[in-house]
């Protein structure tokens, strides 16, 4: 039997998805890699904010084609009482609905958590917000980027002489995405194996992103320490920092506990450096990091990338180069893993995707499709699965209600 003839993880489960941007999709699309039914509903006409804003072309944009693949996609008015009332037909049949608008929006289009209770009691509903459901913030919007500044990741992130920035990439969307689909599987084992029913799940971005702030927290309660920018080092280890090399690359290199410190300086072949107080060991290195990292850079300078990461590995230092999308798309060690993986698309042809994850020996995911045009299943859904006539859903379509 290969892998496209098992039995996924969450075949038998569907997730009904009415989320957009982006916390909440990414939560379904990991659930549905692993065999869950995932119905991705969306407004007519308009469709998914990640289908390109404008939509574009055949309204399959990058984000669209990743984050809606194993997704079988619906169009629904939420804002009509026909719309409603399709809802409310969906959640009888599911598992598991996703919802991330603001606090009180559902319950005006009555798809709140308690409407869809009173019609499914066994759902498991996870509501996504920037601030959480209750609290002075409930209320407000949110998105990658001011939550990120809300929740102190911003404040520690940059030079000490510069401005703070937010991360390249929407990292506290995908936080909360993971840590949405951990509570869902919870929720889930809580209710099939212990009978406790259905669950409402309160995830929110700013808490996945102040959960990721380390000790800070701890640390200034303690002793009124703030955690300010510092660059590319580590105020706790050292030598960690990036360094340019001959080719004008950049290496990566954390060697700052004194164990790895020692076999740095054996390859550096500057013994005198361990007999520098300075260095001696970790704390003293911390507090002399500009000096430390003078002798260390010049040294990287008179290598080559690959010369400089082939020392590092073969020395067990931890290091690696920083790397862009072109160098990550081919990698080797991605594409073993199917970390990077090809798939064929029927309009697009062969498009590079990130892979099923987490990887498990038994238990594994799949990608069947990317994401799909929008209603493309409104027939096998609506139609098929609710038993709406041709007649019927071609009424709801002129009526702007699909």
């Amino acid at each position: 039997m290969n892998k496209t003839d098992k039995k996924l993880p969450l075949d038998g489960i569907t997730v009904i998805d009415f989320a957009t941007l982006l916390a909440g999709p990414v939560a379904t699309t990991i659930l549905g890699d692993f065999g869950a039914t995932v119905i991705k509903v969306e407004q007519p006409i308009i469709g998914d904010p990640t289908r390109g804003l404008p939509m574009i072309e055949d309204g399959r944009h990058f984000s669209w084609l990743n984050e809606g693949r194993n997704k079988k996609t619906i169009t629904l008015n939420l804002r009509t009482d026909e719309g409603q009332k399709l809802a409310h037909r969906l959640a009888e049949k599911a598992d598991v609905v996703v919802l991330n608008f603001r606090p009180g929006q559902a319950e005006k289009w009555h798809i709140g958590a308690e409407d869809l209770h009173r019609t499914n009691p066994n759902l498991i509903i996870s509501l996504v917000s920037a601030y959480g459901q209750t609290g002075p913030y409930s209320s407000k919007g949110g998105f990658d980027r001011n939550v990120s500044a809300f929740a102190g990741l911003t404040h520690a992130t940059g030079f000490p002489d510069q401005p703070p920035v937010r991360a390249g990439y929407a990292t506290v969307d995908y936080m909360t995405a993971y840590l949405n689909a951990y509570g869902i599987m919870l929720a889930l084992y809580n209710r099939d194996v212990n009978d406790s029913g259905g669950e409402v799940i309160d995830v929110c971005l700013a808490e996945a992103a102040f959960r990721s702030t380390e000790s800070a927290l701890i640390d200034y309660s303690l002793t009124g320490n703030v955690r300010q920018r510092t660059g590319n080092r580590n105020v706790a280890f050292a030598p960690a920092e990036n360094f340019e090399t001959k080719d004008g690359k950049i290496l990566a290199i954390n060697a700052g506990t004194d164990r790895l410190f020692n076999k740095l300086v054996a390859v550096m072949e500057q013994p005198e450096i361990l007999t520098n107080p300075h260095f001696e060991n970790r704390i003293a290195r911390t507090l002399c990091q500009e000096e430390l990292y003078e002798i260390i850079g010049k040294w990287v300078k008179q290598m080559t990338a690959e010369e400089g990461l082939k020392l590092m590995d073969e020395a067990g230092i931890p290091a690696d180069l920083v790397r862009d999308m072109s160098e990550l798309a081919h990698d080797p060690h991605l594409r073993e893993r199917e970390a990077v993986m090809e798939v064929t698309d029927p309009e697009k042809g062969k498009v590079l995707i990130p892979g099923v994850f987490p990887k498990m020996k038994n238990a594994h995911g799949r990608v069947k499709f990317l994401g799909a045009r929008l209603g493309e299943y409104n027939q096998e859904i609506l139609g098929d699965l609710l038993g709406l006539s041709s007649e019927e859903l071609s009424k709801l379509e002129k009526k702007g209600v699909i």
